[in-house]
């Protein structure tokens, strides 16, 4: 960003960085997509969804999606729509969800379902195979329905995902999206230590119609763009994208490690970056005081425990010591 800053640059994305990035992105999709700039998160499911929507249509998602629970209802107001939500205890939407909503289609009385909203990993820290989303993709499709995937966590996915170490695969990125169909990506970069920092890849057959339009509509569209993009550049061109959430993937196991003994927490092994032990009163209202963490599902006692990209073995072992402290005087 540093760099990025001197000297003079076209606004609105007709600098040199944000056409570099557009073409990194382009090289990582395997296609021509087009690379819409956003600044938040909510803001790029919001131009993701709008572009594919039709009037009268409705979206398809799990009730614990981002989209549903943690975006303030922004899909509501900002589009107008009605999300269908789904309860699935491990946040991943399935084929026969497709089928069950299809049924709806021609019917008057019902809004449409039209875009299909899925989450890599979900909200409960689970991921879809790449089998998994070729059927959903597929299962979408064969009734007319568009697919979205919110990819905020896109990178912790990938590294979940992959079999090679620090030797990701990259092209693993395009076979679980735009070769399968996937319609349209909101792909995540303030959650993988970028500032301000999110965009929205359209597959060809949706790119260059609307979306500069609707980018700009809701809000989404900076005037100084190669902020965001010179972030983006650097780290596909790097792969410094992976690296960071492999760090938090890895923090995470060894958080687990260190207070797996605890059976009062609960402990799941994770798959990403995220935990949800158990933590009854008064331990969690103390630890939350000294190191704060959010309320998951506040019937069940459940927290959120999340690692982030340069969570190191002190943050760990101060973190654990903590936990145990708490529960040892309180528990």
């Amino acid at each position: 960003m540093s760099n990025a800053n001197g000297g003079h640059a076209l606004a609105y994305g007709q600098d040199s960085l944000t056409k570099s990035a557009t073409q990194a992105f382009r090289d990582l999709s395997a296609t021509d997509v087009e690379v819409l700039f956003c600044f938040g998160g909510t803001g790029a499911n919001i131009v993701a969804l709008s572009v594919l929507l039709d009037k009268a249509e409705s979206v398809l998602c799990c009730a614990s999606a981002h989209i549903a629970v943690d975006e303030t209802g922004a899909p509501e107001r900002n589009l107008g729509v009605k999300l269908q939500t789904v309860a699935r205890p491990d946040g991943k939407l399935t084929v026969q969800d497709i089928h069950d909503a299809a049924r709806q289609l021609g019917n008057v009385h019902h809004a449409q379902p039209g875009v299909v909203s899925i989450s890599q990993p979900t909200e409960m820290g689970t991921l879809y195979s790449v089998a998994e989303l070729t059927e959903i993709v597929r299962t979408a499709h064969q009734y007319s329905m568009r697919v979205h995937l919110d990819g905020a966590r896109i990178a912790n996915a990938m590294v979940a995902l992959s079999d090679n170490g620090q030797d990701f695969e990259t092209s693993l990125f395009h076979k679980m999206t735009f070769d399968i169909g996937v319609d349209a990506v909101s792909f995540g970069g303030t959650k993988n230590a970028m500032l301000n920092a999110e965009a929205v890849l359209l597959s060809p057959r949706f790119a260059f119609q609307r979306g500069a339009f609707l980018h700009k509509q809701h809000t989404q569209l900076p005037s100084k763009m190669r902020f965001s993009a010179a972030q983006f550049d650097h780290a596909l061109r790097s792969r410094l994208w992976l690296s960071t959430a492999r760090n938090a993937n890895v923090a995470a196991q060894a958080l687990h490690a260190s207070l797996r003994d605890l059976s009062q927490l609960s402990l799941q092994s994770p798959i990403v970056n995220s935990l949800y032990p158990t933590l009854g009163e008064p331990v969690k209202s103390l630890l939350q005081n000294w190191s704060f963490f959010w309320d998951w599902d506040v019937s069940a006692s459940q927290v959120r425990w999340m690692t982030s990209w340069d969570t190191d073995e002190d943050d760990i072992d101060r973190f654990s010591t903590g936990v145990r402290h708490a529960i040892q005087c309180l528990g």
